[in-house]
């Protein structure tokens, strides 16, 4: 019988060579194909120029590129591949050898870890099959999150259970948010007993002004500014206060109030109430598609949520 709802698997694969990679994901996108199932590629330059080669520019395997998937903001990714599962045919998956950019920094590599844990709970029900690829040349902490988050180790001797992987929730919960500089300078601007932004609104616009931010990123940057404030307000428990560093090249908000924060690890990763737009809890996930990097932190004073973006 057919399974209707094949649901998620999330597989890892660490490579030495593309001779390596080649071994292993080719036969895994032919026989998916040879069964019905979709075919994508999201790797860097040099693992897709490989596995285009070996399966000979087939017709049906979709390569995506991957600066425009991974290196924009994991809602990106995210909305991507839910997209291609609703494709799927009944009963079948699509299947995936993606190739996550980490970043250059500290603050990227911490996003993108978040999301390769993330998307265990994210998509557990979505007909897709993640062949995730890390070449061994990444730096250790990348592979220790490769390790970490993936059910499903495969090699050249086949597809085993990984003993060392930790549930998603966990693992999240032991992620430490990386430290920024900027924040242990003077604030920009600073509010404390904040019970709306709107009256901070204009202020705030003047100090981007000043720093010459591009007007659309600005906006974004307002936006999310606006959610957390709200959030904090609404939902947490007085007094809110906010912090701006507003300085050529970065902007950077922390909204804080005296409640825990989001109960739930995966916040801020999909609408709170799913497709329903109109339901509320959408504020963390708008911050995530508005801004580059979002951090919540929480301690014995309460809990905080860090926007940042930068331009160039």
């Amino acid at each position: 019988m057919t399974d209707a709802s094949p649901g998620f698997r999330h597989d890892a694969l660490l490579y030495d060579s593309p001779a390596d990679l080649v071994a292993v994901a080719v036969p895994f996108l032919l026989e998916g194909l040879a069964a019905g199932d979709g075919a994508v590629i999201a790797a860097g330059p040099e693992a897709t120029d490989a596995l285009r080669d070996a399966v000979g520019d087939h017709p049906l395997v979709l390569v995506l590129e991957r600066h425009a998937l991974y290196r924009a903001r994991t809602p990106t990714a995210i909305k991507t591949f839910r997209g291609l599962g609703e494709q799927a045919s009944l009963g079948r998956r699509v299947r995936v050898v993606g190739e996550v950019d980490f970043g250059t920094t500290t603050a990227d590599r911490h996003e993108w870890q978040r999301y390769e844990a993330v998307i265990n709970s994210a998509f557990a029900s979505a007909p897709l099959w993640g062949l995730c690829v890390f070449n061994t040349s990444q730096p250790e902490p990348v592979l220790a999150t490769a390790r970490a988050t993936h059910p499903q180790l495969v090699t050249a001797a086949g597809r085993a259970t990984n003993d060392g992987y930790v549930d998603p929730a966990a693992y999240l919960a032991g992620l430490s948010t990386p430290v920024e500089p900027l924040e242990r300078t003077p604030p920009t601007f600073s509010a404390d007993d904040v019970t709306h932004f709107a009256a901070l609104r204009r202020i705030v616009t003047g100090h981007l002004t000043e720093v010459a931010a591009p007007e659309d990123l600005a906006e974004d940057f307002l936006l999310a500014v606006d959610e957390m404030t709200s959030n904090a307000v609404r939902h947490g428990q007085p007094p809110a206060s906010l912090r701006l560093w507003a300085t050529p090249g970065t902007l950077m908000c922390t909204i804080a109030d005296s409640g825990p924060g989001p109960v739930d690890p995966f916040a801020g990763y999909g609408p709170a109430h799913g497709e329903d737009l109109s339901a509320g809890g959408m504020g963390l996930w708008l911050a995530h598609q508005l801004c580059d990097h979002v951090a919540l932190s929480r301690d014995e004073h309460g809990s905080s949520v860090r926007l940042t973006t930068h331009w160039s």
